[in-house]
């Protein structure tokens, strides 16, 4: 079954969510940018616990056949990002996450609700 670019990011969402992912946010950008449809936004409680969400991501994702595109952070863990192309992940120390403000700064997009993990 191939996910189309909503079931994707819900299923990151999930998935991170499941992994610990703190405060996270599901926006849906296809009505204020055109390089992406989705971003997932969220932070973790350490470096190695961002880490640790990325890397379930990336597993999980192989799984479904959905590999990543790029990324960026992953070796120091403060803000990692994984473009899927039409969804890009942001996974922040706490810190960081407060500092560029993401979700202050695409307040256009409209957040999607993402069920909570089985």
């Amino acid at each position: 079954m191939t996910l189309d670019s909503r079931q994707k990011a819900i299923e990151i969402a999930r998935v991170a969510q499941d992994r610990g992912a703190l405060d996270l946010v599901a926006l849906d950008m296809r009505e204020v940018m055109t390089i992406t449809d989705y971003f997932i936004i969220c932070h973790g409680r350490s470096k190695v616990h961002c880490q640790a969400v990325a890397e379930r991501i990336e597993e999980k994702m192989r799984e479904h056949d959905v590999f990543l595109k790029h990324s960026e952070g992953l070796r120091d863990g403060v803000w990692i990002i994984l473009d899927y192309l039409d969804v890009v992940v942001h996974i922040f120390e706490e810190e960081a996450r407060h500092y560029y403000d993401l979700r202050r700064l695409w307040m256009d997009a409209e957040e999607i609700e993402v069920p909570p993990p089985a």
